[in-house]
């Protein structure tokens, strides 16, 4: 079963769910497929105090449910950085076989080792962690097309009306947003493919 993700490393939710998604294709076998989004592009305005406060608001009740629901403890990296470098780096990464890998580490590297994933230096290593040469991948991350790789995800989620993330879509058909529980994603691939067996 193919799963489509689109999200971006900055993203407390899509870190969440894809721990949820990595149990879902150990447990289940379905194929993920990731995609970028960035939740704030080069040239954004700068955030405003009254959107900054709504995040200290939510902030602990969202380590709560981290720590109780997922097992992890949120130590994250400054907030408002740009994701593109560490987006770019995961369409390298995917390139040579190390596209979950990735992912992972590099989720893993802002939520909870608190590093900056805007800094080459800090992509690179991530990079270097889980079995990417680091000269290469420095090389790949400047070439055009892994850019333009990043950039068709970005239109294909306009095209779709993807407005926020993490957006999971099911066989190309079936979708569903939010930081979804693992039991109730179980759920969810029960019901498409008894759907798929229907028709």
């Amino acid at each position: 079963m193919q799963v489509d993700v689109w999200s971006d490393f900055m993203c407390p939710w899509c870190f969440l769910a894809s721990i949820s998604l990595e149990r879902l294709a150990e447990s289940h076998g379905v194929a993920i497929t990731w995609h970028s989004y960035e939740l704030r592009p080069k040239g954004s305005p700068p955030i405003s105090p009254d959107y900054l406060k709504r995040i200290d608001t939510v902030r602990p009740q969202m380590e709560k449910l981290a720590q109780e629901q997922y097992g992890v403890v949120i130590h994250s990296g400054k907030f408002g950085i740009e994701s593109r470098l560490a987006l770019i780096g995961a369409k390298v990464a995917e390139q040579q076989g190390r596209g979950a890998a990735y992912h992972r580490a590099m989720f893993r590297a802002y939520w909870t080792e608190a590093r900056d994933i805007s800094d080459l230096d800090v992509v690179v290593a991530v990079a270097a962690a889980v079995g990417l040469e680091p000269a290469a991948f420095s090389a790949a991350l400047r070439d055009p097309e892994m850019e333009a790789l990043v950039d068709a995800d970005i239109d294909r989620a306009r095209m779709l009306q993807i407005s926020g993330v993490p957006a999971i879509i099911f066989q190309e058909k079936y979708f569903i947003s939010g930081a979804q529980p693992y039991e109730e994603l179980v759920n969810i691939v029960g019901y498409v493919r008894q759907k798929e067996a229907r028709d």
